[in-house]
């Protein structure tokens, strides 16, 4: 097998050597080939195996995988989700109700690969391009028919899913997120559209009505959906203790919907996923029978019941995602709200007064603590995120467990206490240092004393 991971070589292996932003792959050759690579695919250098010299590894595996790999899974149906928000919540609930259905669908994404029984933690949203055409291909050896697979911008910029061709294509939303990166929105918005160039020819792209970049991504065959006048258009909500309840509209024909799934950013990610049910031939009336049983991915409006309170974490670390949680729990709330929020470091600082700007004039009371302040000084990520803020219904917690601890012991009879920012995640990362650290576990552990 061909690896571009030095330490994951196995005796037999072929090694390519790739430069990236961080690492360099021709360093690691000779531990390749003292870990068993028979085969090194270098831009330069002399070695002791069998050795190809490219211009440009990236290239050669670019080709690589395009030739080996696409005829071996070109039946699989591939649903692409991309957008700031909601890539996670849409591609699981279609990976959890096709599975119900008893359809094979597999999930790609942030919160891990997960095939049949076999869950796998992975390393970015979207895996690199030799990882994730492997993953497509186990996906096919073991009888899956779909995979849903978040998109992320770095994987488009990247081509991460170069010579890939989607059945669907998916857009949620764009709001204020990597631009340290994509440095101004249009960029990132130009970014995004890349993914609805890639449609098969009877492909659809489904779009997000309602969202300011919507038309941006209107560059193929396309439904669109949203509050807005869409092909299917949301009618009314109402979001409850327990579950949120909205209507829609499709050819004229209205159909209620009643989900567990808290708050009305995730009437658009249950949207998304009926669509792609009822474009693949399932009737509205199968798929909405089985969406009271369908769960939140990890880390999204993840609720633990505490007495009498609510403790909700949620991976919420946008301006706009943040709005949407506490827009959701204020409207199920009867007692205060209070709410936990860091900001990451070495990442968009723009963002962090905004995240900030809500959070205080949402809740009763904020805390203020670390979240992968990363190579940044915590204490200037503090700054930075309370940056032109005039009210005082704060206090900063630097460290993320004494906060937790904190939030829990201000909590009296119905008052929720929402953490955001990590979700699913189990680490903290500190200088160059990985952390063992997962807020919910850390909540269950505060809560059973």
């Amino acid at each position: 097998m061909i690896r571009t991971n030095s330490k994951e070589i196995i005796q037999g292996d072929i090694f390519i050597a790739i430069k990236g932003a961080k690492y360099d792959g021709h360093n690691y050759v000779n531990e390749a080939i003292e870990r068993g690579a028979i085969k090194v695919i270098v831009e330069h250098g002399s070695y002791d195996v069998k050795t190809t010299v490219v211009d440009d590894t990236k290239q050669y595996l670019v080709d690589y995988v395009k030739e080996y790999y696409l005829p071996r899974i070109k039946d699989l149906k591939l649903i692409g989700v991309t957008g700031t928000n909601g890539k996670t919540t849409s591609c699981f609930l279609i990976y959890q109700m096709l599975n119900k259905l008893n359809i094979p669908c597999a999930y790609i994404g942030t919160i891990g690969f997960y095939m049949k029984d076999d869950i796998r933690v992975l390393e970015n949203t979207t895996p690199d391009i030799l990882s994730l055409y492997q993953m497509l291909d186990e996906c096919k050896e073991n009888g899956i028919k779909y995979v849903a697979l978040e998109v992320s911008s770095h994987a488009l910029a990247f081509n991460r899913i170069d010579g890939l061709t989607f059945d669907y294509a998916i857009y949620s939303n764009l709001t204020e997120e990597h631009l340290d990166f994509h440095k101004t929105m249009e960029d990132y918005a130009h970014t995004k559209q890349k993914l609805f160039h890639l449609l098969k020819s009877i492909g659809k792209s489904i779009i997000n009505e309602d969202d300011d970049y919507a038309k941006d991504m209107k560059v193929n065959n396309y439904l669109t959906y949203g509050f807005n006048k869409s092909d299917y258009q949301i009618l009314k909500s109402i979001v409850e203790n327990d579950n949120t309840t909205f209507s829609f509209r499709y050819n004229n024909n209205k159909h209620t919907v009643k989900s567990p799934l808290l708050g009305r950013h995730n009437i658009y990610n249950l949207l998304t996923m009926i669509i792609v049910l009822h474009e693949e031939g399932i009737s509205f009336s199968e798929i909405i029978n089985k969406i009271p049983i369908l769960k939140a991915p990890a880390g999204r409006m993840d609720t633990v019941f505490y007495n009498d309170n609510k403790i909700i974490v949620d991976y919420a670390h946008t301006p706009d995602a943040v709005f949407n949680i506490l827009n959701a729990v204020k409207e199920f709330s009867n007692g205060r709200i209070y709410s936990i929020i860091g900001c990451g470091g070495n990442r968009d600082k723009t963002k962090r007064p905004k995240m900030t700007f809500y959070a205080l004039a949402m809740c009763d009371k904020v805390i203020i603590t670390n979240d992968n302040p990363r190579f940044e000084n915590p204490d200037e990520i503090i700054k930075d995120m309370l940056h032109n803020n005039i009210k005082d219904n704060y206090e900063i917690i630097p460290n993320r467990e004494e906060a937790i601890s904190r939030g829990i012991e201000l909590l009296t009879k119905d008052d929720i206490l929402v953490i955001l920012g990590k979700g699913h995640e189990n680490y903290q990362i500190i200088n160059d240092q990985r952390l063992y650290h997962n807020d919910k576990e850390y909540v269950l552990k505060i809560c059973r004393g």
